[in-house]
């Protein structure tokens, strides 16, 4: 079984979450390290979780670490291949290491866009994935979506919001897509949670047979 396409999902920080997404085949699942964020996942969680795990990459999310603090905090994990960061300065510095990088954007409107659009073509120059989320229920109208599709264009862009079980398929038809990037959510007791979004959007990715 696989998924129609890319997906990454952050904020996983239980097994309830780990489990569903591997067995749906994500692509990518992100952990936070960062110990003021909710979803703070220390070393020995993270081995609990990721040892039941497989066929997929994990990726290490920072909100604004300094990177000499980000590889400090990584050296006390094993597993990860990728790094997001939402410091655009700190890329330049987190560029030679041995893993790979993503970008994480919060739009707060779609005047950002533009702005975008300039910087992709850095980013591919760069191997630099670009995470795109935004800070409010942003629709995807079709002024917003051109300007996806041609940030798209020039770099590898996971879209991470704007679209539901509905009119994924239409957008990733129509968009140029790496893929879409979701985010999972803490356990509304342990062993239990509400997969029902989440879960609706990838099984309508799922790929037949």
């Amino acid at each position: 079984m696989a998924l129609k396409t890319f997906v990454k999902i952050s904020n996983v920080n239980n097994l309830s979450d780990a489990r569903y997404c591997s067995g749906m085949y994500v692509n990518l699942m992100g952990f936070s390290l960062e110990k003021d964020n909710e979803y703070y996942v220390n070393p020995t969680a993270f081995k609990e979780i990721t040892d039941w795990l497989s066929g997929l990459e994990y990726v290490a999310e920072f909100s604004n670490s300094h990177p000499a603090q980000i590889l400090e905090t990584l050296a006390q994990y094993e597993g990860f291949s990728f790094i997001q960061i939402e410091e655009r300065l700190h890329l330049p510095m987190l560029k030679n290491t041995s893993y790979a990088l993503i970008y994480k954007y919060t739009l707060t409107n779609e005047d950002e866009l533009d702005e975008l659009l300039d910087y992709a073509i850095t980013l591919k120059e760069n191997n630099v994935m670009l995470n795109l989320e935004a800070e409010s229920a942003m629709e995807i109208t079709p002024v917003v979506q051109e300007k996806i599709k041609n940030i798209a264009a020039k770099c590898e862009l996971l879209l991470g919001f704007g679209f539901d079980d509905k009119n994924i398929e239409q957008l990733l038809d129509s968009t140029p897509l790496k893929g879409i990037s979701m985010k999972a959510g803490h356990e509304i007791r342990p062993g239990i949670k509400d997969f029902d979004e989440l879960a609706d959007i990838l099984e309508t990715l799922e790929l037949e047979g």
